[in-house]
C-alpha cells in the first residue's frame, strides 16, 4: 500500500510550505505540479522533498500532468491551501486497507481554519452537499486508486469544476466520504465576504450543471 500526493498550485506560497510539513513522513510521494508561479511556490515544494512539475495553469491540467507522475498504488489530489489532519491521515490509512482493490474513492470532511460562526455553517453546509448528492468540494481532497483513476480517463483539462466532473463519472455509488477532516484555507472568503463567495460557488455550480462551458465559468469566477 502506498500513497501519492498530487497538488495543484499557483502562487500558493503562504500557505503551501505548512500544507506539505502537515504530509513529511505520511506520504510514499509527494508531487506539486505549480501552474506558472511567480512566488517562491516552487523552492517551498523542492525544499519540502516534493517532486516539481510545470505546466499551464488550470487545475484538470495540473492533477492529471501530476497524476501521471506518479506511481503509488493511492492518489490523494489536496489543494495547496488545504491541511491534511491526524484524523484525516488516520481516515485515510483505514479506507487504503480496507479498500485494498480500490473500489471506491473518498473525500474528508470540510473544515475551515477560522473558528467563526459563518465558517462553521459554510463548511456544514458542503459537507451536508458532498454527502447528499456526492458532490464534495475539491477542497476537501479525493483518495482514488490508481487503476480506478485509469478506468475513469482521469482529469480532464478544464480550469475549473475538473472535480465535479471527475466525481460525476465515479459516480455517487463508489463515492465515500470518511470521518476525518481537513482544514482549508478561508482567506478567500475573508476577501471577498462568506456569502458572496458562497453564492459565487453556487452560481458557477448550476451553470455547469445547465451545460455552460468550464472556460466561461471560469472567466466568470475569476
Amino acid at each position: 500500500m502506498s500513497l501519492a500526493v498530487v497538488t495543484p498550485v499557483l502562487n500558493g506560497a503562504n500557505r503551501l510550505r505548512e500544507m506539505l510539513a502537515a504530509l513529511q513522513g505520511l506520504a510514499d510521494e509527494l508531487v506539486v505540479v505549480d501552474g506558472g508561479s511567480d512566488d517562491c511556490s516552487r523552492e517551498i515544494a523542492e525544499c519540502a522533498g516534493a517532486k516539481v512539475i510545470i505546466t499551464a495553469p488550470g487545475r484538470g491540467i495540473q492533477c492529471a500532468a501530476g497524476a501521471a507522475e506518479t506511481n503509488s498504488e493511492w492518489m490523494l489530489f489536496l489543494h495547496a491551501d488545504t491541511i491534511l489532519t491526524p484524523s484525516g491521515f488516520q481516515a485515510l490509512t483505514a479506507h487504503m486497507q480496507a479498500d485494498q482493490e480500490g473500489k471506491f474513492a473518498c473525500y474528508l470532511e470540510l473544515s475551515f481554519d477560522d473558528d467563526s460562526t459563518v465558517a462553521k455553517c459554510v463548511a456544514s453546509l458542503a459537507n451536508w452537499r458532498a454527502q447528499t448528492f456526492g458532490l464534495p468540494y475539491g477542497d476537501q481532497g479525493l483518495l482514488i486508486h490508481r487503476e480506478f483513476y485509469k478506468q475513469l480517463g482521469g482529469f480532464k483539462p478544464l480550469p475549473l469544476m475538473e472535480d465535479v466532473d471527475l466525481v460525476r463519472r465515479i459516480g455517487s455509488s463508489r463515492l465515500k466520504p470518511l470521518r476525518g477532516q481537513v482544514i482549508t484555507s478561508a482567506a478567500r472568503y475573508r476577501q471577498r465576504g462568506w456569502v458572496r463567495r458562497s453564492l459565487r460557488n453556487l452560481v458557477c455550480l448550476s451553470l455547469y450543471f445547465l451545460g455552460i462551458s468550464p472556460h466561461t465559468i471560469a472567466r466568470f469566477y475569476d
